[in-house]
């Protein structure tokens, strides 16, 4: 779940619901949104009354829509002007920064910063933590400029599969978005320029020149679907964890050595990072045949790719488990054999659901946000196996 509710923001829902229709209408939100469909909390009976008295009652509401309707509520009922606009901005922005995709960056920089730290620790130093958190903080930056620059380009296309996002949604103006952009790619240079040299500096714009291309005309490298996953297993894969490793180990005040768990695990989210690739236009393939945009899941169909896309996870993880088994000095057979085995029927399973479910846009999503748990999983795993 992208944004979480607060049981302070949404104590007394039922009335701030009542007045969202009476002075926004937010709550008949579209219906071809690409999150799955959740029904509303059981909250009381007197908001299923005032429910069906304001609504047909057969309206679904998904999930990412109600969070985004109940921002908008708290947001309408403050008395404060200049508070509600903040509330607003506050929202679209974090909306704009995607934030699923700041978890997988955020625990892929705590994991390797704490096995670098774990492989030395006569090294630890209070201050490689003031450091450590710069760094976080110029690849959330880096981050947020390459999914922000996409949702620029592609507002089209995000009117069809994304309408939540803030602006395609009109919560966000375009001139906006391009302040922040450019504001996020300064400030992630100036921040890694400052601190970890020119190497890592070089890495980093590296990662921002992908990131441009495969969203930028004319060159626009997300109409190849090979360059396309090229470039995202590039920058989320091998970049990421190579580049945050060195910058630790320098700071260390070592060279840089690959350490067989460290190897291990950029070899596993890089090809993870290429299922990322693949699986992430199974929910949007209606807006990438409407805009003429050439992916896998519109050449091949949506069950050949979720089926490939499970192949290659498998892979992974078959690998984990021989790699454990051949190199026992380097890992700790007795979590890395069992928790991967674990992962592997988890996501075996999670395939059969979208098979049994005939591969429906809430079952796709389903399956998609379970592949990014994985994706989170492993990370969290690393700095103990």
């Amino acid at each position: 779940m992208e944004l979480a509710i607060s049981s302070s923001s949404c104590s007394n829902l039922p009335n701030k619901i009542s007045l969202l229709h009476s002075k926004t209408k937010l709550l008949l939100l579209p219906s071809h949104f690409t999150t799955p469909p959740r029904s509303f909390p059981d909250f009381s009976n007197n908001f299923h009354a005032r429910l069906s008295t304001t609504t047909a009652s057969h309206i679904r509401l998904r999930r990412r829509p109600f969070i985004w309707a109940c921002s908008k509520v708290d947001a309408a009922g403050t008395d404060d002007p200049l508070l509600s606009k903040v509330i607003q901005f506050r929202d679209a922005f974090w909306r704009f920064l995607r934030p699923h995709t700041i978890r997988g960056t955020t625990l892929g920089s705590f994991s390797l910063v704490t096995r670098a730290l774990i492989e030395n620790p006569n090294l630890i130093r209070w201050s490689l933590f003031l450091k450590a958190f710069s760094g976080l903080l110029a690849l959330i930056c880096g981050n947020g400029y390459i999914v922000g620059i996409n949702q620029i380009y592609d507002v089209g296309i995000d009117k069809v599969n994304k309408p939540y996002l803030p602006i395609a949604a009109g919560d966000l103006s375009e001139s906006t978005a391009w302040f922040l952009v450019l504001l996020l790619a300064v400030a992630g240079v100036l921040i890694v320029s400052l601190n970890f040299g020119p190497f890592i500096t070089s890495l980093y714009c590296l990662g921002l020149f992908l990131g441009t291309i495969y969203s930028v005309p004319p060159f626009r490298m997300k109409r190849f679907p090979v360059v396309a996953f090229l470039i995202i297993a590039t920058v989320r894969g091998f970049l990421l964890n190579y580049g945050v490793y060195y910058a630790v180990r320098s700071a260390l005040g070592l060279t840089f050595e690959w350490s067989s768990p460290v190897a291990f695990i950029t070899t596993f989210v890089t090809l993870f990072a290429l299922v990322i690739a693949i699986t992430k236009d199974l929910p949007d393939v209606e807006g990438d045949r409407k805009f003429e945009i050439s992916t896998l899941a519109t050449k091949l169909g949506v069950r050949n790719i979720a089926l490939l896309g499970t192949g290659l996870l498998l892979v992974n993880y078959i690998g984990s488990v021989l790699a454990a088994i051949y190199m026992p000095q380097a890992f700790k057979r007795s979590l890395m054999i069992p928790s991967h085995v674990i992962l592997a029927l988890g996501l075996t399973f999670q395939a059969w659901v979208l098979e049994r479910a005939k591969y429906t846009q809430e079952a796709i999503s389903d399956y998609y946000r379970f592949v990014w748990n994985l994706f989170y999983a492993e990370y969290i795993l690393f700095p103990f196996i």
